[in-house]
């Protein structure tokens, strides 16, 4: 493996999205698995999210009802204020916020919301569990503008063989 893995990052997960996906579905989910928790590991501590935040900035997480009873108590706000002011709905049918950057999000990256995030912004990137394997779109996805889920495949790739 490279010395900087990280090094220009978004170019080499662009080239390798037909790898990745190949390796997805074909390697031992029970391999991939028992790597997966001191990857993850490494990868959190090669990467700071507050120094990306890419996340926040350019896409949304769902806000599932608990999310948002637990948000809008948070704000001081009736659920149907929180989403009226925060919120749209989504060609799936799940509630979003209604722009990029995410308005919790400040100009320092931190969340203004961070204890009562929605639990998709709580287990995102979703590298230290079985997600990773079971939906493939939403890795590679994640992998194109998450530096850590580009290195945990990365790393997969070579350790799981």
């Amino acid at each position: 493996m490279q010395k900087d893995i990280l090094h220009n990052w978004e170019k080499k997960s662009a080239e390798r999205q037909k790898q990745y996906r190949n390796f997805l579905q074909k390697a031992d989910k029970n391999r991939v698995l028992k790597q997966l928790p001191d990857i993850h590991e490494e990868a959190t501590r090669k990467v700071d999210c507050l120094q990306c935040a890419n996340c926040c900035k350019n896409y949304s997480p769902r806000f599932k009802t608990p999310d948002i009873k637990r948000i809008s108590r948070q704000l001081g706000l009736r659920e149907s204020e929180f989403i009226d002011k925060y919120l749209r709905v989504d060609e799936d049918g799940d509630y979003v916020v209604q722009a990029s950057p995410c308005p919790f999000l400040g100009v320092d990256n931190f969340c203004s919301i961070y204890e009562q995030r929605p639990s998709d912004c709580r287990r995102f990137p979703y590298t230290d569990e079985d997600v990773i394997i079971k939906r493939k779109q939403i890795t590679l996805k994640n992998s194109s503008f998450c530096p850590i889920t580009y290195y945990v495949l990365e790393m997969l790739m070579e350790q799981v063989r």
